[in-house]
């Protein structure tokens, strides 16, 4: 990763020097109130009392909310503080590279989840008071999180890729699966092995997985033994995943499930990356849709905006040239000589346009044309558009979307153990001092 962390000895000084400041800030101004500690030392960075304080609140909070009963303290302060171990490395390596979230990204995201929730900025701010949560901490925790999604795009989604022979072998699972896809709602727990682990590392894990097992046929919650015992980022939610194809599983958890009937357990189940256990908490078979869509061939003229042409320059000579094929000229012509799109050698032919293949404005437009019609001028975020309608065709593009929708489950399945396997890689390479015993 590049990066210079720090000796050990500097990292005492370091942490010797935080408490000092600490203490002495303390005394400064008089208060009574205990000197807030270190927990963890996390390459060149700390993690403090206070801030796994603020993270146990919440999260018992969170698991109130959904009727969870949280774990014994000491137990979920460990299972939180190795997580926020975990996203600190993630922010650490965000910085030293560069990655970075701007204002306007952030007020747009904040914007976006108002919206989502049915309020405007000022009304979620208010919201967030009445609930005791001050609104830049909120800011400072959402800019954190898209920092860590930009980044796992960067480090791993975008360096996935799927191959076509994938895309035929996948497709070819589902048709001899008796004409449908095997679809799980599951709850899951993981007890990660860390990378290049001993065979005494491995059985020491092997055996917390197996306590988690003997909790839950005892009568144990699944979310609540989640909470206590697993390493997915999910734990906290209970370790619930969403419905998923048995395609987008490894092969080892799906044979697994086939047999299995809603509300069992499996095994322990070993994988590269670790123990799961899972609960199947439904299932169902999703039969394969057939997708038809109405298909438009067209062609368009396009003015450019851009710094030497305004808008009005462009409606200017886009009406010029409605003028003129209103008058009996030839659109082709018209687009080949005057039209600043790509397609202006070819007559300006977009070929067979399908739905949500352009831009909202231009599609709107399309559609409302008949046949042979051509548009009134159109406005776009590209510029101003003259359109004609070719003809139409209903199409069939089943086998089209069944390829796009294998592709991405594909991307999916390997991107989540790809990611798995980069955040132990991450862990397993930085520096971490655990001080949470020392009372």
């Amino acid at each position: 990763m590049g990066t210079n962390y720090f000796s050990r000895p500097i990292v005492l000084l370091l942490l010797l020097m935080a408490e000092i400041a600490v203490a002495q800030q303390v005394a400064r101004i008089g208060s009574i109130a205990p000197v807030d500690r270190i927990v963890a030392v996390v390459n060149e960075d700390v993690i403090t009392q206070q801030e796994l304080d603020e993270m146990l609140k919440h999260t018992i909070r969170q698991l109130q909310t959904r009727g969870v009963q949280a774990p014994a303290h000491d137990v979920l302060e460990k299972q939180l503080l190795e997580r926020f171990i975990v996203n600190r490395l993630q922010l650490q390596m965000a910085k030293e590279t560069g990655l970075t979230v701007s204002d306007t990204d952030l007020d747009d995201t904040l914007r976006r989840i108002a919206k989502e929730n049915k309020m405007s900025l000022p009304e979620l701010y208010a919201a967030l008071e009445r609930d005791g949560v001050n609104f830049n901490k909120f800011r400072d925790e959402i800019r954190n999180e898209l920092i860590l999604m930009r980044l796992k795009e960067r480090e791993v989604d975008n360096r996935v890729t799927v191959t076509e022979g994938e895309v035929d072998n996948f497709l070819h699972s589902q048709e001899t699966s008796d004409g449908g896809v095997n679809e799980y709602r599951l709850a899951h727990i993981l007890v990660q092995v860390p990378e290049r682990a001993e065979p005494a590392q491995i059985e020491v894990r092997y055996r917390r997985a197996e306590a988690a097992l003997a909790k839950l046929k005892s009568g144990a919650e699944f979310a609540q033994v989640a909470v206590e015992f697993s390493d997915a980022a999910d734990a906290m939610k209970g370790g619930v995943l969403d419905w998923r194809p048995s395609t987008q599983l490894p092969t080892k958890f799906a044979e697994v499930l086939a047999s299995m009937q809603p509300g069992e357990l499996t095994s322990v189940i070993q994988s590269p990356n670790g123990f799961y256990i899972f609960k199947l908490l439904d299932r169902r078979k999703q039969q394969a849709a057939t997708v038809v869509i109405t298909q438009t061939q067209a062609r368009h003229i396009l003015v450019k905006t851009n710094e030497l042409t305004s808008a009005a320059d462009a409606r200017r000579r886009i009406l010029d040239l409605k003028e003129r094929l209103d008058n009996g000229a030839n659109f082709q012509e018209l687009a080949k000589l005057h039209s600043d799109d790509a397609s202006a050698s070819s007559g300006g032919n977009l070929g067979w346009v399908s739905p949500g293949d352009t831009v909202p404005e231009f599609e709107h437009a399309l559609n409302a044309l008949q046949p042979g019609q051509v548009s009134e001028p159109v406005q776009s975020p590209f510029g101003w558009h003259l359109i004609q309608v070719i003809e139409r065709r209903t199409q069939d593009v089943s086998n089209e979307r069944q390829r796009q929708t294998a592709r991405r489950t594909i991307h999916a399945r390997k991107a989540d153990t790809a990611f798995e396997e980069w955040l132990q890689r991450l862990r397993d390479r930085a520096y971490v001092e655990y001080r949470l015993e020392e009372r």
